[in-house]
């Protein structure tokens, strides 16, 4: 077992020294993201919010693109969203010109997205997915990213098993479960490496499994072999499509009244969102129906583009297992899924992987130089 122990220290010890880069700048971008949605929507306050007046005076989707078309000729929109919340502006989203937003009560634009928040978030989640890669280099990025999550999975359990104490005795424990005052040097790295590893450990194995589902394909995949559903084939934009997304903007005739069908679908929706321009013709919603447990759970709606038919209703609840899961572990990666709480656990998380990748750095650096002084002494000794 000792044998056994050190050889999982030294595989723990190399993958560090090898990843530990990669997962510094994952954990620091990972906690200037934590609070990403509430510093964007904080940021632009003004402009998503309105005074709020009699429901009956709110104007139609068709009006709210009709506005932003007039403010940005040239704009070709992407999504229109809707939140069923008293006082809330509709958004318009513009692509990457951002978005704008427009008073449901007389189509007044009331501002547009916060552009400085919205790129310096948009720089550290490209950071944290590809090291900032870009073009023919973002694959690249990607493989190193994903490679060193696992590695940090692996660290990440490696040093559960290295931190247990071989005798569970208040004395043997507490040393490496709190901090201790009075330390400096290999001491003090050392008590922060097993503290913050103590408290952090089950949440990173948390965040890093999710983040190797999301990364891999083949993690997605298991997914549904393990909940014994088919693997869904990916799907690929079709040409007509990619014709839309080039042709001028145009905004879909009769799409108030579509929308009304698709708030018809669903009574108790919270928020309803539509892709745009329509794929050929058809109009594809997301729905959040305010009634699952799981808050990020959307259903889809597919209505004619022509007149209100129906043609797909995919309500989130009817999905299957894997589809569900993998839901779940798109917003447990971020800690959304536990709100405010779970956000701030995952800050305090990826704070302390980067002091876990800091402090294990000083203490292989000290290794490493106790192991040249031990050489050269044997040197000197022949």
């Amino acid at each position: 077992m000792k044998s056994f122990r050190t050889a999982i220290f030294w595989l723990h010890l190399t993958a560090g020294v090898v990843a530990g880069v990669v997962i510094f700048v994952m954990c620091v971008t990972g906690a200037l993201l934590a609070f990403e949605r509430q510093i964007i929507e904080w940021s632009e306050a003004d402009a998503r919010w309105v005074v709020d007046r009699d429901r009956s005076e709110v104007i139609g989707p068709s009006e709210a693109l009709a506005a932003v078309m007039e403010l940005r000729p040239d704009a070709k929109p992407s999504a229109i969203s809707i939140r069923r919340e008293a006082g809330a502006a509709w958004e318009v989203s513009l692509g990457r010109d951002g978005s704008v937003f427009v008073d449901p009560y007389n189509g007044g634009i009331t501002g547009e997205s916060n552009k400085t928040v919205r790129d310096a978030m948009s720089a550290f989640r490209e950071w944290h997915r590809w090291l900032a890669l870009s073009g023919d280099q973002r694959p690249i990025g990607k493989a190193i990213t994903g490679a060193s999550n696992l590695l940090f999975l692996f660290l990440a359990i490696s040093g559960i098993y290295i931190w247990f104490p071989r005798n569970l005795i208040w004395k043997a424990v507490r040393p490496v479960i709190w901090f201790r005052t009075g330390q400096g040097g290999k001491a003090r790295d050392f008590n922060w490496h097993n503290t913050i590893g103590f408290w952090t450990s089950l949440f990173l194995i948390v965040f890093t499994i999710t983040a190797t589902v999301i990364s891999y394909q083949w993690a997605s995949n298991l997914l549904y072999t393990f909940t014994g559903n088919k693997v869904p084939v990916p799907r690929s934009p079709s040409a007509s499509q990619g014709q839309a997304e080039e042709a001028n903007f145009a905004v879909p005739e009769g799409l108030s009244g579509i929308w009304a069908t698709a708030e018809e679908r669903s009574p108790t929706w919270k928020s309803i969102s539509l892709r745009l321009p329509a794929s050929g013709d058809s109009l594809v919603f997301t729905i959040d129906e305010g009634i699952y447990w799981n808050i990020f759970g959307r259903s889809t709606l597919t209505l004619s583009a022509k007149d209100p038919s129906l043609q797909r209703w995919e309500p989130y609840g009817e999905r299957n297992a894997a589809a569900q899961l993998r839901s779940w572990f798109r917003f447990t990666h971020t800690g959304e899924t536990g709100g405010l709480i779970g956000q701030l656990i995952g800050f305090i998380a990826c704070a302390g992987g980067a002091f876990l990748v800091w402090t294990g750095f000083s203490l292989a650096l000290r290794r490493f130089g106790n192991f040249i002084k031990r050489h050269r002494g044997v040197e000197a000794e022949r």
